[in-house]
């Protein structure tokens, strides 16, 4: 075997894109190989002893370089190699992943009175993430919320709040939210570019997303756990409801702090357990 080397993201995962080059010290290129789908490289041609450069790229990450001894054997073995996201910002591993509603949250705060905050939560919903593989910005995220399943805590609360003064749940019972792009707003973090349906209006929404890491879970899975936030405007949604109290102040603020904990399970489904 001439050349091995194992390809990882800073999380560890397999980068199967990869390419290895390998140059002697004039700088020509002696040897050219790709991973597999497990981030490995395995090349049987063999090496003059010597010194060697190794350089390994992949789209969307940047090159690492190495320096390599190749013994009388002939074999060079370069051992792991970590490429970082291109920018240093990291994602999960491509392919699809399943929002968890039973580990997730979607909350939303409003103004009360103008000295308090009322917290409210959507109790029933569902997502989809897809990571894609090579281009991180193509990475895609739709969800759907069932309306009716406000809780502020307070039932008669609750009762208005699905009516047609706010978010009209008979006529307008799913709220979703589909992305168009993404892109980077630092190490691990990222502005989601989005459009969202709300009252049957429908508005570009940015999210701005923090990825916090991956981890297998006890059913066997992996799980990936992000956290968003955005701010609406109630009247860009046509819900433009508001009682006034005394000295002017009204009752619940015009603008909503929307705050989503989501943990995300590789692959098409979630668990049976």
């Amino acid at each position: 075997m001439g050349l091995t080397a194992r390809i990882r993201t800073r999380d560890g995962w397999a980068v199967s894109h990869a390419v290895v080059t390998v140059t002697d010290m004039t700088g020509t290129q002696v040897l050219r190989a790709e991973a597999d789908a497990e981030g490995a490289v395995r090349d049987a041609t063999e090496l003059a002893p010597g010194a060697y450069t190794v350089i390994v790229t992949a789209v969307g990450y940047a090159p690492a370089a190495s320096s390599a001894i190749v013994t009388a054997s002939g074999r060079a073995e370069v051992g792991t190699v970590t490429l970082a996201r291109q920018g240093g910002t990291e994602l999960p591993p491509p392919g699809p992943w399943t929002i968890d509603p039973a580990h997730s949250s979607v909350g939303a705060i409003a103004q009360h009175l103008g000295i308090s905050s009322v917290h409210g939560r959507f109790t029933d919903f569902a997502g989809r993430i897809e990571i894609a593989p090579d281009e991180v910005e193509k990475s895609r995220v739709e969800a759907v919320i069932r309306a009716e399943s406000i809780d502020t805590g307070n039932g008669m609360r609750d009762t208005h709040l699905r009516s047609a003064d706010f978010l009209d749940v008979e006529k307008y019972p799913e709220i979703t939210y589909r992305s168009i792009g993404l892109t980077a707003a630092g190490a691990d973090r990222w502005t989601v570019h989005g459009e969202l349906t709300l009252h049957g209006v429908v508005r570009p929404v940015d999210l701005d997303l923090a990825y916090l890491g991956t981890g297998s879970d006890p059913w066997g899975g992996t799980r990936a756990a992000f956290r968003a936030t955005t701010e609406l405007r109630r009247e860009d949604f046509a819900m433009n409801y508001n009682q006034i109290v005394q000295a002017g102040i009204a009752a619940i603020g015009t603008t909503l702090k929307v705050e989503l904990d989501i943990q995300a399970v590789q692959g098409e489904s979630l668990p049976s357990a």
